[in-house]
Order: C-alpha cells, then structure tokens, then sequence
C-alpha cells in the first residue's frame, strides 16, 4: 500500500513550488498594474529578490532572533539536572549527531519550542510554566515530539514557507498602500488602454486578496501536518505514547497565553499558544491539529508506537484524515528503523522543577544575589544595591552579601 503513494517530501516540494508561483504572480501583478504590460517581469524578479533577503535573513539568524524575541534564557547541566538530561536521552534516541542547546522562556504557560535551520544549529526551548507543572516522563515525550522536529526538518521547511508567506503578505500589502495612498498605475495611451487598465486593476486586486489567503492555507495545512508526524515520531522515540498525551493534556488546559507569542511564531510551538481553547475544532487557517485528536490517537494507540499503529489510528480520529501521514520512504528512513529506545519511563507525578527553583534560575540571570536567613527567608538583593550587609524584614539579622565573583 505504502509504494502507491507519494512520499511527504514530495508534497512538501509541491507546496513550496505552489506558494514560489503564488509569489512571483503577486509580483507580476504589482509590476503589470504600475509599469504596464513590461513591467510583469520586473516585478516578479522584485518580489523574489524580497524573498530571498528575508530568507537569508532568517536562515542565519532567526532562530537567533526567535529565541531572543521570546526572553529566552540558555540553562546548562547544572541549572536543571533533569532537563538537561531529558533532551540527552532524546538526543541519542533520535539520532542526532549533536546535542541541542537548551533555554527557558519566563512564562507560566506551558509550552515548548524547537528552532534552528537544522540538526547541528538546533535549540529546544521551555517555559517554566511547563517545568513546573509536567512530570519527568511527560517532559520526556514533549522534548521527544521537538526532537522529531528537528531530525525531520520541519523546523527548516516551516521557514521557507513562512517566509514565502511573509513575502506574499509584503507584497499585497504594498500594492493596496501604493494603490490607495499613492494614486494610480501607468496610464496606457492606447486606444481602449483605459478599458484593459481597469480590467487589469481588477483582476490585480482579486488576485492581491486570495493570494495571502492561499499560502496562509497551504502554510497552515503543511503546519498541521507536521504535527501529528512529530507526535508519531516523538512516540516511537519515547516508546511510551501516555507520556506525550498526558503532557498535552495538561498544557492545552492550562490557563492563559504565552506573553511572547505572535501569529508568526506560533505555529513553533507544541500548542497554539495564543489560542484560548486549545482543543478547538480544526479549521482551514489553525496552526495545529485539535488538541483533544492528538491525544485520543496516541492513547489509542496503546503499546503499539511504530508510525504504522499511529497512522491506523489517526484515519480513524483526526478530522483532518484525508490522505497518508507516512510513506514507503517515511518507514525506511535510518531516522525511525534505527532509532535508539530511550530510558524507560518512570510514572512519577512531581513536577520537574518547583517554581522556586525556576525563579531562582531567572534572578540570578538578571544579576540578583541571595541570601537564606535562618529565619527561612531567602532575601534578594538587586544588581545595582551598593551596601556589603543588609538585614532581614523578618527577624532583623544582619547579614554579609556575597560578592560577584569577576
């Protein structure tokens, strides 16, 4: 069954061809409309050289620019034992030659992200919402899922699309600027020019209002797509589906928005993080699969983690069940027939880390000092405070401030 059908890969490939063509038409058309029939070519040259620097731009520094953009603080091992050796075991897992660099966003959403334009530059990032609310082996099978991101490079081909995507938006946009704040296109001498002029100008701006529409829809469905290989992926590196399942459970009913979110980043993170129900139906532009459809497949699925058992079980819940989520090429990739068993996963229902912990983590990145009185308050002392001592609001001790080491 599996070699009748065409490989993912290819489809990604029709996608990305199909949203280049939707591109250089908007293009075209913006040319058509202000240089006349000449100007077509220009413009679709125009469009894609706009293309291109915000491709280069994002290919060398957006995760940089993501991460930063999120508030996002890199730990080490000794920061957080436990997720440091979380992402390890997931690291060896899937296969990956090297080890991503980990950080933590400052929010008490749960959420996580992956991000870098392939294996050897990648990074998983955390909220400290998600470490303090998810137990060891739900981290476990979160990490997994960006892990499957990341050897499967969807990290890379939601980039080229997106901006694509941001391309198309760029240019129709412009076009309604100039349009309407800059007066009309080349006048056509010609006789009935005035006539093809107005009919160009229609069909322009027909064209300049489905265009982002389209690749808004292609880029959401390749996005939703993703997703649910990413879960498959992640349960087979896992091989303990209910540690995925109950992590999302817990973060798609957890109150609240990641503040640092945007329409643009969004679709990066393992949840919609700006969608107040997260379990909400799918629709033609939800950046991700229905919440509760995720987690009734991996349930579903019970013992059985190979992309086979995900992929039965996925024609029989997912709404969006048209067509395959893996192929002949999916199945004999070394990615999922040679990918290590990770630790087996222990039900253990503490947090990963306690919010104090997290706190402490943050502070001290902002410079803060502390000092534990006997009385058990923990007094913190700000960057810029110039005193050697301080006394606690508690019991009145006084006591030493430790000096930042240069």
């Amino acid at each position: 069954m599996w070699s009748q059908i065409s490989s993912n890969r290819q489809k990604s490939i029709f996608y990305s061809l199909f949203m280049a063509a939707v591109l250089v038409f908007v293009g075209a058309a913006f040319g058509m409309v202000y240089l006349g029939e000449e100007g077509a070519v220009a413009g679709g040259v125009f469009a894609v050289v706009i293309w291109l620097i915000l491709l280069l731009i994002s290919y060398y520094s957006g995760d940089q620019i993501f991460l930063s953009s999120s508030g996002a603080k890199r730990v080490t091992q000794d920061d957080f034992p436990m997720l440091f050796n979380v992402v390890e075991e997931m690291k060896i897992a899937s296969g990956l030659a090297r080890m991503p660099n980990i950080y933590i966003i400052d929010d008490p959403s749960p959420n996580a992200f992956a991000t870098g334009r392939g294996p050897n530059k990648a990074s998983v990032a955390v909220t400290s919402g998600l470490l303090s609310r998810l137990s060891r082996d739900e981290l476990q099978g979160v990490i997994a899922h960006e892990m499957s991101h990341v050897v499967n490079r969807d990290i890379l081909l939601m980039m080229v699309l997106g901006v694509m995507l941001g391309a198309i938006v760029i240019m129709a946009d412009a076009f309604f600027r100039v349009r309407f704040w800059g007066g009309g296109g080349r006048r056509s001498s010609s006789k009935g020019g005035g006539q093809e002029q107005i009919i160009l100008l229609v069909i322009a701006l027909f064209f300049m209002i489905l265009a982002p529409i389209m690749a808004r829809m292609i880029y959401f469905a390749v996005s939703r797509r993703r997703e649910y290989l990413a879960d498959a992926c992640g349960a087979q590196f896992t091989r303990y589906p209910e540690g995925l399942a109950s992590a999302l459970e817990k973060i798609s009913t957890a109150p609240g928005s990641v503040r640092t979110a945007n329409r643009v980043t969004a679709p990066m993170y393992i949840v919609n993080p700006l969608s107040k129900v997260k379990s909400a139906a799918v629709g033609l532009f939800s950046t991700h699969p229905p919440t509760e459809e995720r987690i009734r497949i991996l349930r579903g699925i019970g013992g059985g983690y190979s992309l086979a058992s995900y992929h039965a079980e996925w024609k029989k819940t997912a709404s969006d069940r048209k067509g395959v989520l893996f192929t002949a090429e999916d199945m004999k990739s070394k990615i999922f027939t040679q990918a290590a068993a990770a630790a087996p996963a222990v039900s253990v229902s503490e947090p990963v880390a306690s919010k104090s912990s997290v706190s402490d983590f943050f502070w001290k990145k902002e410079g803060y000092r502390g000092v534990e009185c006997d009385c058990g308050v923990k007094i913190k002392i700000p960057p810029d405070f110039k005193n050697n001592f301080i006394h606690c609001t508690k019991c009145g001790k006084k006591h030493a401030i430790p000096q930042v080491s240069r």
